[in-house]
């Protein structure tokens, strides 16, 4: 195996490990918290407003120019792939934070933001802990 195929198993690894970390939380929060189960598709993007819907796009917006940007500083500057970890740090951060708000103020279960915020949580502390260990280079 070289140490191309080494990556993607790493990022397989800690893709499974983040999926099973947000799977239990989930359950724990649903369990202590009594929160129904959202009735929606996994890949489901409501918005609760028109205001919530600009807001959504525009963070999407930004956050494609500036994974172009960065990909740009990845291949043809030479950066390291940590690059794309921040900007994905900053867009995750960015996106949880608005989403929960936007639960906790109009969702008809105002308790689905404590899953919003584990969720992004769990995926910021795994990109934290990629970016300190180097586990992707």
């Amino acid at each position: 195996m070289g140490g191309g195929h080494l990556i993607w198993v790493n990022f397989a690894f800690i893709v499974l490990v983040v999926l099973v970390l947000n799977t239990f939380f989930k359950l724990l929060f649903r369990k202590s918290f009594n929160i129904e189960k959202e009735q929606g598709s996994f890949f489901s993007n409501k918005h609760f407003n028109e205001w919530h819907r600009k807001i959504d796009w525009g963070i999407r917006f930004t956050s494609f120019i500036a994974f172009i940007f960065t990909t740009n500083l990845i291949f043809i500057e030479g950066y390291s792939i940590n690059v794309l970890l921040i900007t994905s740090f900053c867009y995750i951060g960015i996106d949880y934070v608005v989403r929960a708000f936007f639960e906790r103020k109009f969702a008809r279960n105002t308790k689905q933001y404590i899953l919003t915020i584990s969720e992004g949580v769990i995926i910021m502390l795994a990109l934290l802990i990629v970016f300190k260990f180097d586990l992707l280079v």
